[in-house]
């Protein structure tokens, strides 16, 4: 089992083309642990930003009626994909994965799948 920081070390050391990784409570818009990132890209504010993201599409599904978890959202932009991946095991209710990636390098499949072992060696 890996903790929040040996997991976010995990995701930005082995998933191609990670360029930044945070785990975010939902609930409250703080980053409980952040990595990467670099100049100009604050992983705070992105985290509290997608807590918006997350709610937002949570709100969704409740008024169409849908039973269904989210496993993870893609955003992505010209250069960069944002990978948002809501965490299921015990003691993740409420909280997400966060990943920034580098568009030009990543794979996004790979990723999606590193991230999955990720959460399911992370304990909160």
């Amino acid at each position: 089992m890996a903790n929040t920081e040996e997991a976010l070390k995990e995701a930005l050391s082995t998933i191609e083309g990670a360029t930044g990784a945070a785990l975010v409570d939902y609930t409250s818009g703080m980053a409980l642990g952040t990595i990467g990132g670099g100049t100009g890209f604050d992983l705070n504010v992105a985290a509290a930003g997608n807590t918006d993201v997350i709610r937002a599409k949570l709100r969704t599904m409740e008024h169409l009626g849908l039973n269904e978890q989210i496993e993870d959202i893609l955003i992505t932009l010209s250069t960069q994909y944002h990978l948002i991946r809501l965490l299921k095991g015990q003691g993740g209710h409420g909280l997400f994965l966060y990943l920034v990636l580098d568009a030009g390098r990543a794979n996004l499949a790979m990723a999606r799948h590193q991230l999955r072992k990720i959460e399911s060696q992370l304990e909160v």
